[in-house]
């Protein structure tokens, strides 16, 4: 995703795109990607002294995430049981790649996005925050627009709290990373018009997350 190589890949003569395989322009013009870099900004990066971490304190935190994953899906957890797994959940997934990947392969997706449906704002805002987290990978993003994704966060734009609306839109602008997305997006009744009115009369981080998704959203053409 960095310029450098983007540009070497034109150069060198190539007219598609090398992750979706889609056709470019004849004469393709590079423009900056302020989407991703602000996607990437609310995101600490992992420090040379994190990644090198022991082997067995990442055994623990894996472990540690099996054990929160049961307790999320379990039918019989209570509303507090599942708030706590996922607050944990959020922590562990936001730098650990290995850990995004599992809890996604467990079917926890499933149980995130009935918590969004659930009606408890609390339940919801930890519940998108684990969904952001999981969309960091790419091999997520369309996988979670396949297990419906979309309908939640547009429903969460038109009636969520504010820091619900923002992770909500924060979400839109990582899913849209992925081109076929964009159009999927896009073409989903009132996505682009909830972004929209937030835009109008949200607060300060509900504006700046909806302008950065529609920003990401438009290089569609289409959208």
């Amino acid at each position: 995703f960095d310029r450098v190589s983007i540009q070497q890949w034109i150069d060198s003569g190539n007219r598609t795109c090398p992750i979706t395989k889609l056709p470019l322009s004849e004469n393709p013009s590079l423009i900056p990607n302020h989407a991703l870099r602000s996607l990437i900004s609310n995101f600490a990066h992992v420090s040379p002294k994190e990644s090198s971490r022991p082997r067995t304190q990442q055994e623990h935190s894996q472990s540690q995430s099996q054990a929160l994953i049961s307790t999320l899906i379990s039918r019989s957890s209570s509303n507090a049981s599942k708030l706590e797994s996922l607050s944990r959940l959020v922590r562990l997934t936001k730098r650990d790649s290995l850990i995004r990947r599992k809890v996604t392969e467990s079917g926890a997706v499933r149980a995130a996005l009935d918590c969004v449906d659930s009606g408890n704002q609390v339940l919801q805002e930890k519940s998108l925050s684990l969904l952001l987290n999981l969309s960091l990978e790419d091999d997520n993003k369309v996988g979670l627009v396949a297990d419906g994704v979309i309908r939640r966060i547009v429903a969460v734009l038109r009636v969520g709290s504010p820091d619900c609306k923002a992770i909500a839109a924060t979400l839109l602008t990582s899913l849209a990373v992925v081109e076929v997305n964009k159009a999927t997006i896009g073409s989903y009744p009132d996505a682009i018009s909830a972004l929209v009115s937030l835009l109008r009369v949200g607060n300060d981080r509900e504006r700046k997350e909806s302008a950065t998704a529609l920003y990401a959203l438009c290089s569609f053409p289409d959208n």
